[in-house]
């Protein structure tokens, strides 16, 4: 299932959603400009778990080292399809929750999100050196409110069926309850 867009319209301009959206583009495009520093960039502003869980390594970073990673990972992305893929889905719905919450709650709300997925991956992967990158964790924080504001609001979804594609308006509870069980496979 791809959503497509929403069919519900939004009072005003979501400035923070297409600010968010303007600086994952533009940091995904300066890593593209790093060539064989990215994978050092990508382990100082990524999250590493393990630079937390493991003593001797954390103690190599000063209090800012360590807590920044929880806000610069939301920024950085692994891939074009990474980046589009969470771009897509917060501009489908993040016009909605930034329209209800107001501009300066939803910033609060999705750094919030993002910050809470980074501890909670941190806390679940403790041995992990991988670092951990993208804007996923604060999305599917908007996708639950999207989901709490708006249950009823359709979603025109791209569904395809074996070979076969067609278009669906279904309710945002059908989509996003779907898309939360796709989680866990």
């Amino acid at each position: 299932m791809i959503p497509l867009r929403d069919l519900n319209p939004s009072r005003g301009t979501p400035v923070v959603t297409y600010a968010i959206i303007g600086i994952c583009v533009v940091v995904f495009f300066y890593e593209q400009l790093l060539g064989s520093q990215l994978r050092h960039f990508l382990l100082e502003y990524g999250l590493v778990p393990v630079r937390y869980s493991n003593r001797s390594m954390a103690a190599h970073f000063t209090t800012g080292e360590q807590v920044w990673p929880f806000v610069s990972s939301m920024f950085l992305h692994g891939g074009w399809m990474h980046l589009i893929g969470n771009m897509w889905v917060l501009y489908i719905f993040g016009d909605n929750v930034e329209d209800f919450l107001g501009h300066d709650r939803y910033l609060f709300f999705y750094m919030a999100c993002g910050v809470t997925a980074g501890v909670l991956h941190l806390v679940t992967n403790l041995d992990s050196r991988l670092p951990t990158v993208g804007a996923s964790g604060a999305i599917a924080g908007v996708m639950g409110a999207y989901l709490v504001l708006f249950p009823r609001a359709r979603i025109l979804t791209l569904l395809p069926i074996f070979f076969f594609f067609t278009f669906v308006e279904i309710p945002a509870f059908v989509f996003l309850g779907f898309w939360f069980l796709l989680q866990f496979f």
